[in-house]
């Protein structure tokens, strides 16, 4: 994996990403004593490094403010904080080639396929394949952890090929599921908390090329939801690969929404790709998908 990392840090209260890794500013976490000013300095980071794409994700309460500085809205989640408030996913472009998708058919049909295969399995309930075997990973497991993710991704928007990365978040808001084949760990996953807002990212999903086709990762998508639910997060969502059928479909036939497309957003498999939001709600068991009013099966 390329090692190349983009900077976490803080403006004032709030947190965002940036570097050129994947060419962005993000906005993780935008504290209210900070808006409206943060929209400027988001402009100001962006032109000094030449970034471009802001990225931001916000409580719908505060999209006004950046929609009216040129940003788009191309995902929304509902009942993303404490089960209450949505998340308004947000994209500003330096770039008319950064703005626009270029891989729209295929980007369709792949929701396509997820859609109906959430149709033909809405009691869909992953098994665990004989001679495999799961749990929460563990800090004694990190080493091991990031030598999978590095096989797996020639980059990635977040180190996760480093073990002490690994081990930091899980220190803080992660927690990882691994399955083994016979002792050899063969798929990873995590889910990154968040405790206050009662809402979670199933994230990091990686799968050796050899094992893939066998459900894994929705094994571990089911483990993760449950012991989300134990913990009494209200929102699960996952920002992933828009042009993957499997990762999609995964969602999909656990009865994750379609929320929107992040456009050119992420630096991951080695390129920038455009990423799929997906969400549902971890307090009810309806597993109907829903397409976002955005999205049209017929165009």
């Amino acid at each position: 994996m390329n090692n190349r990392r983009d900077i976490l840090e803080s403006y004032n209260a709030s947190l965002i990403q940036h570097g050129k890794l994947n060419n962005r500013v993000y906005l993780i976490k935008l504290a209210e004593a900070d808006y409206p000013e943060i929209i400027g300095a988001l402009d100001e980071l962006a032109e000094k490094h030449q970034y471009t794409k802001i990225f931001a994700k916000v409580p719908v309460g505060f999209k006004a403010g950046f929609l009216g500085r040129g940003y788009n809205e191309e995902a929304l989640i509902p009942a993303f904080y404490r089960g209450q408030e949505g998340a308004s996913f947000l994209g500003k472009y330096f770039s008319p080639s950064r703005a626009k998708e270029q891989h729209g058919e295929t980007l369709k049909a792949v929701l396509q396929v997820a859609c109906q295969k959430a149709a033909e399995n809405l009691q869909w309930m992953p098994v665990l394949p004989d001679g495999f075997s799961t749990a929460v990973a563990k800090q004694n497991d990190a080493a091991e952890m990031a030598q999978l993710y590095g096989r797996v991704f020639d980059t990635y928007p977040f180190p996760i090929n480093e073990p002490q990365y690994i081990s930091t978040t899980m220190d803080q808001s992660s927690l990882y599921f691994w399955i083994r084949h016979q002792g050899k760990l063969v798929a990873l996953a995590s889910a990154e908390m968040d405790t206050a807002a009662q809402n979670v990212e199933m994230t990091d999903f990686a799968t050796l090329p050899q094992y893939t086709g066998q459900g894994l990762a929705g094994f571990l998508l089911h483990e993760m939801e449950c012991k989300m639910q134990e913990r009494g997060l209200k929102t699960a969502y996952t920002i992933a690969r828009a042009y993957s059928y499997g990762m999609n479909v995964t969602f999909a036939k656990r009865g994750y929404h379609y929320a929107g497309t992040l456009v050119n957003n992420t630096n991951i498999g080695g390129q920038i790709e455009s990423m799929n939001v997906w969400y549902r709600s971890l307090t009810t068991t309806n597993n109907q998908v829903v397409i976002h009013p955005g999205y049209s099966q017929d165009t």
